[in-house]
């Protein structure tokens, strides 16, 4: 079955479906923002053991990470009704971790992951180069405003 235009397809495993209707509404808001909305999206929330396996065979890193991005495109993205971005995953026992370090709620880092997920869908990269990083976490601010 194919997702109707700008579908956001949120999959929460292990009891993380408290999180799914925040994850949506901030997936949609910053899709709208980026001038992505009617763009199709999967959001997995999973736990240590799946993003374990996901960083594994996708990175050759055999710990949890707190996000990763599966693109659906080849080069740059045009915003256009039905397109498909890709997939975001985000480890919640991860996120929960980091919200206790940083002093902030679970809420605020796991929105802070999905919206790192996405912008790398859309072509940022903030691994290419200090510029490149500047102005990704510039955007990643402003959009978690």
């Amino acid at each position: 079955m194919t997702a109707a235009p700008g579908a956001i397809d949120v999959r929460a495993r292990r009891g993380f479906g408290a999180w799914a209707k925040i994850v949506r509404r901030r997936a949609r808001a910053v899709l709208v923002e980026l001038g992505f909305g009617g763009a199709e999206l999967s959001v997995a929330l999973v736990g240590e053991a799946e993003m374990t396996e996901l960083n594994a065979r996708w990175r050759g890193l055999e710990r949890p990470t707190d996000v990763l991005s599966f693109s659906a495109l080849d080069g740059e993205p045009v915003p256009a009704p039905g397109l498909v971005l890709g997939d975001v995953v985000v480890c919640v026992p991860v996120a929960e971790a980091q919200a206790r370090r940083a002093g902030h709620g679970t809420e605020r880092e796991i929105e802070t992951l999905l919206v790192h997920g996405i912008l790398h869908l859309v072509g940022y990269d903030h691994e290419r180069s200090r510029a490149d990083a500047r102005r990704m976490f510039a955007l990643q601010r402003r959009l978690l405003g």
